[in-house]
């Protein structure tokens, strides 16, 4: 605290003792330790507290609060009407360690006090010890010194540390302090050195660490790891040295002790045998378990198991010796076991190496053999061999005994025997044939059986056949029955088989032989045939001798020639002896050659007629001739272009090495190197056949006898291409047209043209002929129709089809355009604006203008009149601007005319003012339906302003006319919807402008049209009652007409009266001159302000600004003969507040439509046309009028029918230019019309 700070708290103190009491200290903090983590309370009470009492550490105010902020732990307790403000400090910490003072701010009533300074120890245990070791010398081995420390970190004041070593304190211990992790705390170090001992291993290693802070001291353990060896290992599992050879010799290896535990393996004599054990941590022992087949080869074997670890010295081991008791691998008896009855057989009997040696006996059937010789010797694997000898003389009542040698070896109880059976040959007893007679003659080719049978002997006889003294190899199997054995032979008889000997002989291994033999008699054909010949040579054109020799037969055999298909008869010598007791024959033969007879066969045959049978053989000829081209060599062959073409060649020649030459034209086809040309057997391939290929092709083909030529023509077809003799066809109107297509094609078919009319209207095609690859079309008495594209189609069959276009111009002289439109140009003539003068005409060929005006030839070198000619096609439009018009000067009537090569027309248009557009004309309907009739006029002079179309309707029982304004307005043609089924309707139709309204079409003349019956409708389940046309039942329209009978009859009077009453009030009111460019839409004058425009000849006038109810269902004129301006346009309903006002000024962007040609077989209903009564919704009509209209129509399409052209859009005077306001009008047209 400063010096001003106790001076201020003097004085306080002086001014307060003056006037109250003061507040003293009745008790101050005390020093005081506490424990990390427990509670502490500093003590302070205040009597007769008057001032603020905080608590200040180190310095640092507190704040009076009871929980002081920024300090979580720490809050003032105590009861502060008795003056009790104790600070309490919850888990304390070492940063809690301060010194503290209470102090008592000064009050009206008391200084300021401060208490004695109170300081505030916190008593840190130590974190839990851990050990320090050094890595490197871990794990410990038993026997050594180590040093190991122990570290007590972060206490205060600093710990004591005690070490146990499995319980008993370690004496020696050493220890020091460093200062720890934070202020004041301490890390305290205690080492200690021992030795390490196998008893050690796995027991505890206790740290003790301990300070005032702990009750109880705070400890960590290390369980100490010391190496040590194991014990000497010990096998179990062998009580006696002697193991019999099969047996699993099972054997146990135990090492106790060890860290870690010992490892183990078998060895036998030094090889080892196994690697495994397994650890028993539980036991502290090592244990190998060995499996050992015994062999013979394990007999006086050491087999020892060593144990040892990471710090055995050497390792340890026990070892013990197997003698094993094992039977000799093999008994075996040898000698030979055979013989003739009397014979001696020498035998022995021999048993391979045994423990112990075995002993042999001999037995022969159930009796021993005792006059035996017997020999031991060392044997394999420390055992030893036996042999035994014996001789015996058998006899045939030993034959098929047994005869036993057993070796038997007492250590194993081992008894082995060998067995043979002796057999005992004698031979046969008695042999017989089954066969034919040798005095009855058999066919040769017949099957023919011998059987030969043999009874007795051992073993029973072998059988087997011989054809004179020779072995037949086609014998049966043998066959054996009860007593005895027999074989068949099978002969199918031969020539050889003829007085031949057949015997049988029976033997067996006794060496013993009997037969039994017969003959047999055969007849048979020639044995063999040969032609023979003396000429090596043979060609077309020799004569041939042959010479057929017959070998042996029996009986003789007849001779005969066969070549081809005719038989010669021969010359046949006398027969002569052959062999197997038959005869030969000879016979010859002479033959004139041709190539005809090339490999073809010259045949013998011997023929016998006692066999019905005989034998042949051939001579092959082999005649030598020149080329020949055999049938059916083609003289023609066709193929298609672009295929390919196979000429063939068939040819015959000997010798077959032919050399063939191609010609084509003369010219020799080279086939090698040649893409083009390939080939095969002499025949020519051509690939990609042009028509350039056809023609003859000629072949020489040549060999060593000499050279022979045809010709082949090839004909290439190919598709047609076409081509137009003249193209385009000049014809005059009323002329004749000839039209010509060439075509290049093969082949040339009759009918192979054909011409179409690509036009969309049908015109007469006019007449085809063909003259040969000529397609003409011959068309008479052209007319306009007839002109555009033709085309000229050529197929023979082979496509594709070729075709060319041919244009036919039809030439014609001018005509002019002379419609309504045409005939009248309205411009202002107050010399502000410009007039344009339009003619166009149609004609070919080039049309050219001239214009008059007022009969007088025009001078265009006058600034005032400018003339442009323009062509589109046919189309020829001459235009004449005459600049500011003049009502005295221009006012006329200009004259065109056009002309070409052919003729002229004549075209009167004539200037005038601009006024209300003229009446349409030919009002006439298009089509019906049940609901809708559409109707089709032509329009008339619009009166230099747009115009747009109204029409009128009504039927029997309407109260008055219906009126429809045309959508677009330039449109022509209109649907009119909403109609009744079979009812009989008026239509008429007039033009409207913004400077009035024409008549009626063709001077107000009714159009009369009744509508179709309703079409039936697809039977369904819907309700029995009858609906209109709408799906509204009857009876609800009849109601709903009453209804609304009665609210028009109402709406109607109020109007009248209403009308009446407006009409009086507007005749106070002058009207001024009303715009052409004031319209509602675009925000002008209201209706009371509007002009109205009539016509002057009728009494219904259509007010053009007069507000109509968009929403209304239905638009009546209703008729009041009151007097003649009472026809207004009414609502059925007047609920909606949105309004329609017709637009005078417009016009949406339409193509011209003809008036002197109407297209009647398709039905356009205006896009967007505006029936009054199909309005439904709400909002101003302008919303509607804003949408596109129609793309114009382009002003010359090539592709349009004759009849259905559509001339560009020209115009007469302003309707080309802008429209013009009320105020640019003529002054004698401004205001209402008079």
């Amino acid at each position: 605290m400063d010096v001003l700070s106790t001076w201020s708290l003097f004085f306080s103190a002086l001014y307060i003792c003056g006037t109250q009491a003061q507040q003293v200290f009745r008790n101050e903090p005390r020093n005081q330790t506490v424990r990390m983590g427990a509670t502490a309370v500093l003590r302070c009470e205040v009597l007769r507290a008057s001032g603020t009492v905080q608590w200040v550490k180190d310095g640092l105010l507190l704040g009076p609060q009871k929980s002081l902020p920024g300090f979580p732990r720490y809050s003032m307790i105590g009861n502060p009407k008795r003056g009790q403000f104790h600070l309490q400090i919850e888990k304390a910490r070492l940063e809690d360690e301060a010194v503290y003072e209470c102090q008592a701010g000064q009050s009206e009533s008391s200084y300021a006090i401060v208490s004695a300074e109170a300081w505030l120890n916190v008593l840190i245990p130590p974190s839990s010890p851990n050990f320090e070791l050094d890595l490197e010398e871990t794990p410990w081995v038993a026997g050594r010194m180590y040093t190991i420390a122990c570290v007590a970190a972060d206490a205060k004041p600093e710990a004591e540390i005690k070490l146990f070593k499995d319980g008993a304190e370690l004496t020696g211990v050493g220890s020091f302090s460093m200062p720890g992790s934070k202020d004041k705390l301490l890390n305290t170090h205690a080492t200690v050195t021992f030795t390490a001992l196998s008893s050690d291993h796995g027991r505890p290693m206790l740290c003790q660490a301990k300070n005032a802070a702990l009750f109880r001291p705070v400890e960590t353990t290390l369980t100490m790891n010391v190496l040590f060896p194991p014990q000497p290992p010990v096998i179990i599992g062998l009580e006696t040295g002697e193991v019999k050879a099969g047996r699993i010799l099972t054997l146990v290896c135990v090492s106790h002790g060890g860290n870690p535990l010992a490892t183990l393996h078998w060895s036998k004599n030094g090889e080892v045998l196994s690697k495994t054990w397994e650890e028993d941590i539980v036991a502290q022992k090592s244990s190998s378990v060995l499996n050992l087949r015994i062999t013979p080869a394990d007999n006086q074997v050491d087999v020892c198991c060593e144990s040892v670890n990471l710090v055995s010295l050497s390792p340890l081991s026990a070892c013990r010796r197997i003698t094993v008791l094992f039977e000799p691998a093999v008994v075996t008896l040898s000698g030979s076991f055979v013989a003739v009855e009397g014979q001696e057989l020498d035998m022995c009997c021999f048993a391979a190496s045994s423990n112990p040696p075995v002993q042999i006996r001999w037995w022969l059937g159930n009796k021993e053999l005792n006059n035996t010789v017997v020999s031991v010797k060392e044997g394999d694997h420390g055992g030893m061999t036996t042999m035994s000898n014996i001789t015996h003389k058998v006899s045939r009542e030993e034959d098929s005994l047994t005869l036993t040698c057993e070796a038997f070896n007492k250590g194993t109880f081992f008894s082995k025997t060998q067995t043979a059976t002796l057999s005992v040959y004698y031979p046969p007893q008695r042999v017989w044939l089954e066969a034919p007679s040798p005095d009855i003659p058999i066919h040769a080719g017949t099957k023919v059986r011998l059987t030969c049978f043999s009874t007795g002997g051992n073993p029973v006889g072998t059988l087997t056949w011989l054809k004179d003294g020779n072995k037949v190899t086609s014998m049966q199997r043998q066959t054996s029955f009860d007593r005895g054995v027999a074989r068949e032979l099978v002969l199918v008889l031969t020539a050889s088989d003829n007085n031949a000997s057949y015997r049988c002989d029976a033997t067996n291994e006794a060496k013993k032989t009997i037969s039994a033999s017969t003959a047999l008699k055969v007849f048979f054909t020639a044995i063999s045939m040969k032609i023979t010949t003396k000429q090596e040579v043979l060609r077309r054109g020799d004569t041939l001798s042959l010479d057929c020799h017959a070998g042996s037969s029996n009986p003789k055999s007849n001779i005969s020639w066969t070549v081809g298909s005719q038989r010669f008869p021969g010359a046949e010598q006398p027969p002569t002896n052959a062999q197997y007791g038959g005869v030969s024959v000879l016979s010859s033969l002479s033959l004139h050659l041709g190539s005809q007879h090339h490999n073809q066969r010259v045949i013998c045959q011997a023929y016998s007629s006692v066999l019905a049978e005989g034998t042949s053989t051939f001579y092959q000829l082999n005649v030598l001739y020149p080329p020949e081209f055999r049938h059916p060599q083609p003289a023609q062959v066709q193929v298609v272009e672009d295929d390919t073409a196979t000429l063939p060649l068939l040819l015959s020649a000997n010798p077959q090495e032919v050399s063939c030459i191609w010609l084509h034209y003369k010219e020799k086809l080279v086939k090698e190197g040649n893409l083009r040309y390939h080939g095969s057997d002499n025949s020519l391939e051509i690939k990609n056949v042009t028509r350039k290929d056809a023609g003859v092709y000629t072949v020489e083909c040549t060999n060593d006898e000499g050279v022979n030529r045809t010709s082949i023509i090839l004909d290439v077809q190919y598709a047609p291409s076409v081509k137009a003799e003249k193209d385009p066809v000049f014809v005059n109107i009323g002329g004749t047209a000839d039209l010509i297509c060439v075509a290049d094609a093969n082949p040339i078919i009759p009918d192979m043209f054909s011409w179409n009319w690509l036009g969309e209207e049908e015109v007469d095609m006019g007449e085809t002929t063909q003259d040969d690859e000529s397609g003409l079309l011959t068309i008479h008495d052209v007319t306009r129709a007839h002109a555009g594209v033709y085309q000229c189609t050529a197929n023979n069959g082979l496509a594709p089809p070729a075709s060319v276009d041919v244009h036919l111009v039809v030439q014609f002289k001018p005509q002019l355009h002379k419609g309504p439109q045409w005939r009248k140009v309205a411009s202002r003539g107050d010399g502000t604006t410009t007039a344009e003068v339009v003619c166009q005409a149609e004609g070919i060929p080039r049309v050219d203008f001239t214009w008059e005006k007022n009969g007088v030839r025009m001078d265009f070198a006058n600034p005032r009149y400018e003339e442009q000619t323009v062509r589109e096609g046919s189309f020829y439009t001459s235009t004449v601007r005459v600049v500011n018009v003049s009502a005295a000067r221009d006012y006329a009537v200009f004259s065109c005319t056009a002309r070409n090569a052919l003729g002229d027309d004549k075209l009167d248009v004539q200037l005038v003012s601009t006024s209300r557009p003229d009446p349409p004309s030919s009002f006439r309907r298009v089509s019906i339906s049940h609901d809708s009739i559409t109707l089709e006029w032509i329009p008339g002079f619009d009166g230099g302003r747009r115009q747009r179309f109204r029409i009128r309707y009504r039927w029997d029982q309407s109260l008055s006319f219906q009126y429809v304004d045309v959508f677009p307005p330039g449109a022509t043609i209109f649907t009119v919807t909403g109609l009744k089924p079979v009812t009989t309707y008026n239509f008429s139709v007039n033009a409207l402008n913004v400077m009035g309204e024409s008549e009626y079409a063709d001077n107000n003349a009714v159009l009369t049209i009744s509508t179709k019956e309703r079409p039936e409708e697809t039977p369904g389940g819907e309700d029995p009652v009858l609906t209109s046309a709408i799906g509204v039942p009857f009876y609800l329209i009849v109601v709903l007409t009453a209804v609304f009978g009665a609210l028009l009859l109402s709406n109607s009077l109020g109007c009248y009266f209403g009308r009446r009453w407006k009409k009086n009030k507007v005749r106070k009111v002058s009207v001024p001159p009303a715009g052409d460019g004031e319209s509602v839409v675009g925000g002008g004058k209201n209706k009371e302000e509007a002009s109205s425009l009539s016509t002057v000849d009728t009494t219904n006038t259509y007010k053009s600004r007069e507000m109509v109810n968009a929403a209304a269902h239905r638009t009546l004129l209703i008729e009041s003969g009151s007097e003649a301006d009472s026809n207004v346009y009414e609502s059925y309903a007047a609920e909606s507040s949105h309004y329609y006002y017709p637009s005078d000024g417009y016009a949406a962007t339409l193509g011209t439509h003809p008036e002197e040609i109407r297209r009647h077989d398709v039905h356009r209903p205006p896009v967007g046309s505006h029936l009054y009564e199909d309005v439904r919704q709400g909002g101003l009509y302008q919303d509607i009028l804003a949408s596109s209209p129609s793309s114009p129509v382009p002003l010359f399409d090539h592709t349009m029918p004759r009849n259905q052209w559509r001339p560009p859009t020209y115009s007469q005077g302003p309707e080309r230019a802008r429209a013009l306001p009320d105020s640019e009008l003529p002054f004698e047209l401004r205001g209402e019309l008079v």
